[in-house]
């Protein structure tokens, strides 16, 4: 149980630290081009990107019965 706890763990913190970051650079992105190098696109960015990560962590450990494919073996 602690091994499977561990691997929910580690793929959450994965997953928000990519989509935290996508939505910098995002973020970064659209206030460089469009918005005149003002800060708010690149907040809205980074907390959109935390917050699809937090509600993926959510899901993951509010649903104990889930299985991944990559943890289901060939028959």
């Amino acid at each position: 149980m602690a091994d499977v706890h561990g691997r929910k763990w580690d793929r959450c913190l994965a997953d928000t630290a990519v989509k935290t970051v996508t939505g910098l650079a995002v973020g970064l992105v659209f206030s460089v081009v469009l918005f005149k190098r003002r800060t708010w696109p690149v907040s809205l960015g980074s907390g959109l990107g935390l917050g699809m990560g937090y509600a993926n962590c959510q899901h993951d450990f509010r649903s104990p019965y889930l299985v991944h494919g990559s943890m289901v073996k060939d028959q």
